[in-house]
């Protein structure tokens, strides 16, 4: 399941930087999450960086996006296999 950021966001630019996969962003108001890029930090971390560093805890689990464990770590797999056929 991928993340998300609610409204509650002080944009304090916390949590992009700390994202493996670059899926945070600025968006129109506050910052926000792209599915297809959130693994939920599988295959980097135990646990989603951006939910451990956000000082108000506004980063919840995205009903909109369910994904296992599993697919998640696909995801990351393809991702990071995207990112070494870029270096070559």
């Amino acid at each position: 399941m991928a993340l998300k950021i609610t409204e509650e966001c002080i944009n304090c630019d916390v949590c992009e930087p700390v994202c493996p996969n670059t899926a945070i962003y600025m968006g129109k108001e506050i910052y926000e999450i792209d599915p297809d890029l959130c693994t939920e930090c599988v295959g980097h971390f135990e646990q989603p960086q951006c939910v451990e560093i956000c000082p108000i805890d506004c980063i919840p689990k995205d009903d909109e996006f369910k994904e296992t464990h599993e697919q998640l770590y696909k995801k990351f797999l393809k991702l990071t296999q995207n990112k070494e056929g870029d270096k070559n």
